[in-house]
């Protein structure tokens, strides 16, 4: 799908393309390719003379070429962004961007939800993109936004973790349950902090290229400053993941320790019978009670006693509870 955006009076508009001719009458600003067929990449490279990369190579680009310009004069970018879904794992989709003729052509395989909040937000605020470089580092500005509102969700699903871990009574069920939302707090927490630092190094690239004229660079800064502050947030919850996880695993640690303790104060607790039984086993002549009309009664009683004698003093001490 090729989506198409031009400027008229301030805002970002998109224009509908159903074809070849509808590009080359079109004054775009941003053209933005969405799970691309061959024929629109046809369309793409036959309208503007620009050669756009394949999905393997967009993947598969060494870290080192992420960021060039080719010998036209195109500037090439490969950046991540981040896509957080409610019903399944994040994930990070790596956008390739080409900044060619002043138009910025964009090419990924899924919808990016930072992409449709730069569309709906410039059509509804007139100037605040005034070219295809503002188009780029309002993406840039969106996705540090993005990346903020998700660590907010991972601050709140840590809490009612955190709730759930020191209540008065802590499960093994709820334990696991515990440990699962961390490992999904955890995984999503380190996405960002990747995702943020492919970010800050394309700003940097733009930065050091010159490439931006005095307003575009102070913003690309801002940028950088929002980057840094949530690079301090995301190490604030990775203190606070390993503090839980290190909770949780201490009360299955106890939970554990309880169920040891039941074995060794029931070992225990039997001791003195078996000693008793043991004594009346033996095999010796001379052995009183086992003339005794009572004696089978007596070391029964005897046995019993002992075994009940020691639940109370534990009980009495504390000790099962």
């Amino acid at each position: 799908m090729i989506n198409v955006f031009v400027l008229q009076n301030g805002r970002l508009n998109q224009v509908a393309i159903a074809s070849r001719d509808d590009l080359e009458h079109v004054p775009a600003v941003w053209v933005d390719l969405t799970d691309p067929t061959e024929e629109e990449r046809d369309w793409v490279k036959a309208t503007y003379d620009v050669t756009l990369p394949g999905e393997d190579e967009v993947q598969d680009i060494e870290a080192s070429a992420r960021y060039y310009e080719a010998e036209n004069g195109d500037l090439h970018l490969r950046t991540d962004f981040l896509i957080e879904e409610e019903d399944g794992p994040s994930r990070i989709v790596t956008v390739a961007f080409i900044l060619a003729k002043k138009i910025l052509f964009s090419v990924h395989n899924d919808d990016l939800p930072v992409f449709r909040l730069v569309r709906l937000r410039a059509r509804s605020r007139p100037g605040s993109i005034e070219d295809y470089m503002d188009v780029l580092l309002d993406l840039y500005a969106t996705d540090a936004e993005y990346s903020a509102d998700a660590l907010e969700g991972i601050y709140e699903s840590l809490e009612n973790v955190s709730q759930r871990v020191l209540q008065k009574e802590f499960t093994d069920q709820d334990a696991a349950a515990a440990l699962n939302a961390i490992a999904h707090e955890e995984d999503l927490n380190g996405r960002i902090r990747r995702n943020m630092m492919d970010t800050r190094r394309a700003v940097s690239f733009l930065m050091r290229g010159r490439l931006l004229n005095a307003d575009q660079f102070e913003e690309a800064r801002q940028i950088l400053r929002d980057i840094e502050s949530l690079d301090g947030h995301t190490s604030f919850l990775f203190d606070k993941i390993n503090f839980l996880m290190d909770a949780t695993v201490g009360f299955i640690n106890i939970n554990q320790n309880k169920i040891i303790k039941i074995f060794s104060v029931a070992s225990v607790a039997f001791l003195p019978p078996t000693l008793i039984a043991s004594i009346y086993g033996m095999n010796f002549e001379f052995l009183p009670e086992l003339h005794w009309h009572f004696g089978y009664g007596w070391s029964l009683s005897l046995m019993i006693v002992s075994a009940i004698a020691p639940f109370l003093y534990f009980r009495h001490r504390g000790w099962l509870k």
